[in-house]
């Protein structure tokens, strides 16, 4: 019989296993657009139901029949437009210039950013080669304390501009970012597990009973020479609560309210569901409440079907 070769028995797939440092993860790429949108949108996971749905994919042995299909919900409550930031190309990248807040801002913005005394406008900014919108959440609809995040913009530069200029200081909502059938990318943070040992953080099998020492732990921290403990060992150390992106999640509806998601009494561990949500199919990362930011797909899958199937019946 054969020797099983198996070299890393744990995933060494992330590293550094650091964990977020911010509530909203950082998105480094965003997928281009041709239109003058955004192209994101801040929503916050509030569970699972299953969903029976009509099969539409065009190869599938159950074409035309209802199949069972897992779901998240996700609510996405109005995000306001303070501002704008703007980018200019740099030989290592883009590096921010400036940024504009709308002059009637918030009192509860004073908790999360330093308005300035003398406020710029976006006219005063006149070369630029990027913009962002700088978009908050609404704290009566979702928490005391607004989130901030910049949010990309499609179309070209001369589209971002007018349409920054037209939406500062304004809602904006769900429906006027995605619509039903898009393949979205969820980032957010992961579950935090506390202080963990190498059984469960890294998968290391379980010593025999005859084992010196310890059970769920490793047999030895590696060589004598080098004299030191190289990175790969498995160690015991917080887990969880790290930022990931799962990608090319289907938009499968947008609900106008809660009343065709909600529970009696509410949704375990949320609460009711009173804004615009979102049905995505399958899971997401992140526990209930945690926020989390979707975003146009940056690698689609070309096989998914660019229609959303309809929707039979929704589990309450």
């Amino acid at each position: 019989m054969p020797k099983a070769h198996k070299p890393r028995n744990g995933s060494t797939q992330f590293w550094p296993r650091s964990r977020a440092k911010k509530v909203l993860p950082r998105i480094r790429s965003w997928a281009s657009g041709n239109k003058a949108k955004p192209l994101g949108f801040v929503g916050y996971k509030a569970g699972m139901t299953h969903l029976m749905v009509v099969d539409n994919r065009a190869k599938s042995a159950t074409k035309g029949e209802e199949i069972f299909m897992p779901a998240t919900i996700i609510e996405c409550p109005p995000i306001t437009v303070v501002g704008a930031s703007f980018y200019k190309t740099h030989s290592r990248g883009i590096r921010k210039i400036s940024s504009v807040y709308t002059a009637n801002l918030a009192k509860s913005m004073a908790k999360t950013i330093q308005i300035p005394k003398k406020q710029k406008t976006l006219d005063d900014v006149k070369e630029f080669d990027d913009l962002r919108l700088i978009i908050s959440s609404i704290p009566t609809k979702e928490a005391k304390k607004p989130r901030l995040i910049e949010i990309a913009l499609g179309g070209s530069k001369e589209d971002k501009f007018a349409y920054a200029k037209e939406m500062l200081g304004k809602d904006l909502a769900i429906s006027e970012v995605f619509d039903k059938g898009n393949s979205l990318d969820v980032h957010g943070i992961t579950k935090g597990k506390g202080f963990q040992g190498t059984v469960k953080r890294y998968g290391v099998p379980i010593r025999q009973h005859k084992a010196e020492k310890t059970k769920r732990g490793i047999g030895n921290l590696g060589a004598w020479t080098p004299k030191r403990v190289h990175f790969t060992i498995c160690q015991p150390g917080k887990m969880g609560y790290h930022m990931r992106t799962e990608y090319n999640k289907q938009l499968i509806k947008i609900g106008e309210n809660g009343a065709d998601v909600n529970q009696k009494g509410g949704i375990t561990k949320y609460g009711e569901v009173k804004n615009t949500y979102l049905l995505l199919k399958g899971s997401v990362m992140g526990a209930r409440k945690t926020a989390m930011v979707l975003t146009h797909s940056i690698r689609p899958n070309k096989k998914m079907t660019k229609e959303a199937p309809e929707v039979a019946y929704i589990h309450q």
